[in-house]
């Protein structure tokens, strides 16, 4: 599902006015017919499309972060997947404004970037790999690992945040990261290690074992670049579920969730 297939940020359009919209064939911004919907709706939804055609042009992905519902912004993944940063924090404790943050995994397509507490873990590499996003995708991140790094560091983030934790369980997938890996079939390579052990590797490594900094950025490693794979099963499954099309220029809705 695309951007262009959505109406529900236009003020006064909710799930069951975009179905009824879908229905009637209007599957796309370039699609609407002023006569499916009253005059006052119409009027608002052609502002909105005549706006947001022009910021999605520009690439304008915090625009989508202001009008979208935050439950909706898994829409904006296929419009900006190539600019998509996934990403999964370890730290000494679950207290933001006691613990510190340890290690920070970043993945983009093609590239993974860990950044160590004490070596390059700084505010300035931070921003820049944060600055560049298009799209934040993390697991539970919006309670944990931003709040985290916003106290730490003193950043924001301004662009559409995918926290799988709610799309998962939107799709009936509870549980940790882990748990729900093993519900969709996702491998990785130490599947003992928990948020605690990652805990537990840290001291570790300040005690001097650097082996023991090795396993917990593999196991970073591990949380980040799974998310990639989470999030393409989390927003094709939801793809069938909102917006049950066989493409992105038609297609019919799913069932009435209402």
């Amino acid at each position: 599902m695309r951007i262009e297939n959505s109406f529900i940020p236009v003020e006064g359009v909710g799930e069951r006015t975009e179905r009824r919209l879908w229905e009637a064939g209007v599957t796309r911004w370039e699609a609407f017919d002023p006569a499916v919907v009253g005059p006052t709706t119409a009027d608002r939804i052609e502002s909105f499309v005549s706006t947001a055609r022009a910021r999605l042009d520009d690439g304008d992905a915090a625009f989508f972060r202001e009008t979208f519902p935050s439950g909706c912004h898994w829409r904006c993944y296929e419009n900006f997947r190539e600019g998509a940063c996934f990403l999964d924090i370890e730290t000494t404790g679950l207290d933001r404004h006691r613990d510190d943050v340890t290690v920070v995994g970043l993945h983009r397509p093609g590239e993974t970037t860990t950044l160590v507490a004490g070596r390059d873990l700084t505010v300035r590499r931070l921003g820049r790999h944060l600055d560049d996003a298009d799209l934040l995708v993390t697991f539970n991140g919006k309670r944990f690992d931003v709040p985290f790094l916003e106290s730490a560091f003193d950043v924001s983030v301004d662009v559409p945040h995918v926290d799988l934790m709610y799309a998962c369980r939107e799709l009936g997938l509870t549980g940790g990261l882990k748990q729900v890996e093993r519900g969709v079939g996702i491998d990785r390579d130490r599947p003992d290690l928990s948020g605690e052990d990652a805990v537990r590797l840290w001291r570790e490594y300040e005690r001097g074992d650097d082996a023991a900094l090795e396993t917990l950025v593999s196991y970073n490693r591990d949380d980040t670049e799974n998310l990639r794979t989470l999030m393409e099963l989390v927003a094709n499954r939801l793809d069938d579920t909102v917006f049950d099309a066989p493409d992105a220029g038609s297609g019919a809705p799913g069932a009435d969730g209402d």
